[in-house]
């Protein structure tokens, strides 16, 4: 539809005769600069503390997320933060509901415990089996001189106890997810879920063996690197919840690609690969985006990993 050009503007200033007319048309003026800014500062502190910065964690609790500004301030401000800072690292592929869960969940529970941080999502784009030792390899890798200690970190399992310890492990690695807090898995040398090693550690165990490929006993072998690199293993004590530490919100769908065994992998699975590590890591990164997720900042690794398949021709299992 077309409008003349005659059409009167919407404001009519000629008939607001109460407001603009008088002597005191600059304190007026004045006046509503000045509800104007208030009243963008209330909007600001609605955003940050109202319903828009609010994470569903799931149908009955509601994790509040403060305002991204105030939580820069604290961590650079506040010196009870401490020197320290953690790459949390995520082998991912493909399990993108758990993802949306899991990134703002742990942004929140690590800054409510004061914990600096950054968190990397190592996305395996290659058509080879899913390798989560060599994706945790890469994130070390790629991770930064700005932090100092790893997390090795599944992306279904969030925890649920505030005691839980996240801070720097100086002392050796320590595990979080521990056989007596676990959902699933209970014997005494699993080392997987969730677990804590300064950089120091890590390559001293030489990272992890790349001959894991597809669902499983990568962390066995680890246990043993801990062993041989003289460690001492630590884990939480004093927690009271027990099986209900963690929340585990694994993806039902069954993936027959990445569970299946052939012959020779089920031979090469219990052995120690005294070579395989930070050393022979093969992979390309294709890209690096820098996202948030409900206002949780992420980085993604977009990741290639090569596989030898003389070697292990099992990374091509279909």
């Amino acid at each position: 539809m077309m409008y003349s050009s005659r059409r009167k503007p919407v404001l009519y200033f000629k008939e607001d005769r109460r407001f603009w007319s008088g002597k005191c048309t600059v304190y007026k003026l004045f006046g509503l600069c000045v509800v104007l800014v208030l009243g963008s500062l209330l909007w600001l502190q609605l955003s940050c503390t109202g319903d828009m910065s609010r994470v569903v964690v799931d149908d009955r609790r509601l994790l509040h997320q403060p305002c991204p500004l105030e939580r820069r301030a604290s961590a650079t401000d506040d010196p009870s933060w401490g020197p320290h800072k953690l790459a949390l690292l995520i082998p991912f592929r493909e399990r993108f509901e758990e993802l949306l869960v899991f990134v703002p969940f742990m942004h929140t529970f690590l800054n409510n415990k004061k914990i600096l941080h950054k968190i990397f999502v190592i996305n395996q784009m290659d058509h080879y089996r899913f390798n989560r030792a060599s994706l945790i390899n890469v994130g070390y890798t790629e991770s930064g001189n700005d932090t100092d200690y790893i997390a090795m970190h599944d992306v279904d399992l969030l925890p649920l106890n505030e005691a839980l310890d996240y801070g720097f492990p100086e002392e050796g690695p320590f595990h979080v997810a521990s056989p007596e807090l676990h959902p699933l898995y209970h014997y005494k040398t699993y080392v997987g879920g969730i677990l804590l090693l300064t950089k120091q550690h890590y390559h001293m165990c030489n990272g992890m063996s790349n001959r894991f490929w597809g669902w499983g006993r990568e962390d066995d072998e680890f246990y043993r690197r801990l062993r041989i690199a003289g460690l001492q293993l630590f884990r939480p004590s004093g927690i009271k919840t027990g099986y209900k530490t963690f929340r585990h919100i694994h993806d039902p769908a069954w993936r027959k690609r990445d569970q299946k065994r052939v012959a020779a992998q089920k031979q090469e699975q219990f052995k120690v690969d005294p070579e395989g590590g930070l050393t022979n890591l093969q992979y390309k990164v294709e890209s690096r985006q820098e996202l948030t997720i409900s206002g949780a900042p992420v980085t993604v690794l977009n990741t290639k990993l090569e596989c030898d398949t003389g070697k292990t021709p099992w990374c091509l299992l279909n």
